[in-house]
């Protein structure tokens, strides 16, 4: 397999009347979705979608998502998924800067469609994913037009073709393009399976292996997908975040996978109707997306087994981990229990250096920016030039997060760059601050931020969610980080807010944090 159109057509010809995907009351096998991926691509291709050509998906998870990255890959498009936590604003931005002519829209996102539609200024076709739309075409009436053949394309689909392009970094500044290839993204299914053949083997006969999608499917997490019916699993997809149903989904459909960030298995661990569910079939926990809370996360693996494992990486990844923290490696006690602050090791597809200012390799246990090269790199920013520059650089991307590396090969995230506190002259990274924050027993959240201060230019402000029924004070919180940190390393100010703001897959969102101060409101924004 080389392009993700290849997906499709390989489960078809090995896995042809095994179940594919369970959305809702929709089941199909892999032989029924890729027969709807070629009446797609067909339908696309006699609308005059050629290769090179982009189309916007504005859209929640949906069985038809799955259909569109795979029938627009077989015919070379590539897809434009869209954030919808967007503004209107940023919407229309994005689909414009992505120069979409299509645009697909799912449930409950029609009037938001309408209303962004007259700025829109290169799309040729509309089509309406669930319900109608006056002057859209009907999703399920145009495929049912179109025969259930292989598509074939004017010009060949190649690996090094774009596949997505996906936007990120829209909390500050515009929005980049990642311009992921097919085979950015193959190498991230690769990455994935290589991987889990280890992680799995404890699958037992007679199961095979499925996936609850939990995370949003315009989000490079799109990989569980990816990676499940490439092996003939079984993609279980969640519509929107929901922890009982989620739980319900992993009961009823004996899910043995889920992928989510550390916030929402925070969350999870929490959940009071938690134990009414058999979640007994879940073997592989994996994470990604920001740094686990190391008390958190060995309340998790208290709770549901140690069966977690991390992956680093980012969009310009391709979803790909970037390292791996194994089960192995997810031991509460014990030596090995440092780990549970790594990222891990490399992954089977990867390269990782950190590196100084310059570039240069530095030796291990000396701090600096992680680099990840291989073939899951991103080709570039779409019509970005100068930004790709300062990103890809002699074959390395520069992820602009900090950390090092130990003798054994484990890497150690310290923090991001831009996240990094100036207090004094002395450096200090929130994660570090933030970990002896969550083992007190009350703090449920944290997140530690830069703040403005006359004395010291900034100061290390912690902003704290409590356990309901816990109390702690801003003086106890701050004595109890003396007694563990340096001096420097502590809150000097505490504030307490009913819950932190996060984005779409549930990570914190601490620009809007740091913002809330620097801009002199210190109040609850979360």
């Amino acid at each position: 397999m080389y392009t993700l159109g290849d997906i499709s057509t390989n489960g078809a010809i090995h896995f042809p009347d095994w179940e594919a995907i369970v959305f809702e009351e929709t089941r199909m096998t892999y032989r029924q979705l890729n027969a709807r991926v070629n009446r797609l691509a067909n339908a696309l291709a006699s609308l005059g979608c050629k290769k090179g050509d982009h189309l916007a998906v504005l859209a929640e998870n949906c069985s038809q998502y799955v259909e569109i990255y795979f029938a627009a890959a077989k015919i070379g498009v590539c897809v434009c998924p869209q954030n919808h936590r967007l503004a209107d604003e940023e919407l229309t931005y994005v689909i414009n800067h992505g120069e979409s002519s299509l645009f697909l829209v799912g449930h409950g996102f029609e009037d938001r469609a309408c209303s962004i539609q007259s700025g829109l200024t290169n799309i040729k076709y509309w089509i309406s994913i669930e319900n109608s739309i006056d002057g859209y075409l009907a999703y399920e009436e145009l495929i049912k037009t179109y025969p259930e053949t292989e598509p074939v394309p004017e010009s060949p689909v190649d690996e090094q073709d774009p596949a997505i392009l996906m936007y990120t970094g829209g909390t500050t500044g515009l929005p980049k393009g990642v311009m992921l290839t097919h085979r950015n993204l193959m190498t991230t299914v690769a990455n994935a399976v290589l991987t889990a053949a280890t992680e799995l083997a404890n699958l037992g006969p007679g199961r095979r292996f499925s996936t609850c999608m939990v995370l949003p499917m315009f989000h490079v997490s799109l990989w569980p997908v990816l990676l499940t019916l490439s092996i003939g699993g079984k993609v279980v997809i969640n519509r929107k975040m929901d922890l009982g149903e989620i739980l319900r989904l992993i009961q009823d459909e004996r899910c043995a996978h889920i992928n989510m960030v550390p916030t929402i298995y925070g969350w999870l661990v929490d959940y009071p109707d938690a134990d009414k569910y058999d979640i007994s079939s879940l073997i592989y926990m994996t994470y990604a997306g920001s740094p686990f809370p190391t008390e958190v996360l060995k309340k998790c693996i208290k709770r549901f087994g140690n069966i977690f494992s991390q992956g680093y990486g980012a969009t310009e990844t391709a979803g790909g981990a970037a390292t791996v923290l194994s089960f192995r490696d997810h031991d509460i006690d014990g030596p090995r229990s440092r780990l549970l602050t790594s990222a891990g090791k490399a992954a089977p597809c990867s390269r990782i250096k950190i590196a100084d200012d310059e570039g240069r390799a530095l030796p291990c246990g000396q701090s600096g920016e992680i680099c990840v090269a291989g073939k899951h790199i991103m080709a570039g920013y779409w019509k970005d030039p100068d930004k790709t520059a300062a990103t890809l650089k002699d074959g390395w991307y520069h992820t602009g997060d900090m950390g090092y590396m130990d003798e054994d090969g484990y890497v150690f995230l310290t923090d991001r760059k831009a996240d990094m506190i100036i207090s004094g002259g002395e450096n200090v990274y929130p994660k570090e601050t933030e970990d002896v924050l969550y083992q007190h027993e009350a703090v449920a959240e944290c997140s530690v931020v830069s703040a403005p201060d006359p004395r010291w230019g900034e100061i290390v402000k912690a902003v704290v969610v409590l356990h309901p029924g816990r109390t702690a004070t801003e003086e106890e919180l701050i004595v109890f980080c003396k007694k563990r940190l340096a001096g420097y390393k502590c809150p000097k100010s505490v504030v307490f807010w009913d819950k932190l703001p996060t984005s779409i897959i549930g990570k914190v969102l601490k620009k809007e944090i740091k913002a809330a101060f620097w801009q002199g409101q210190d109040r609850k924004i979360g």
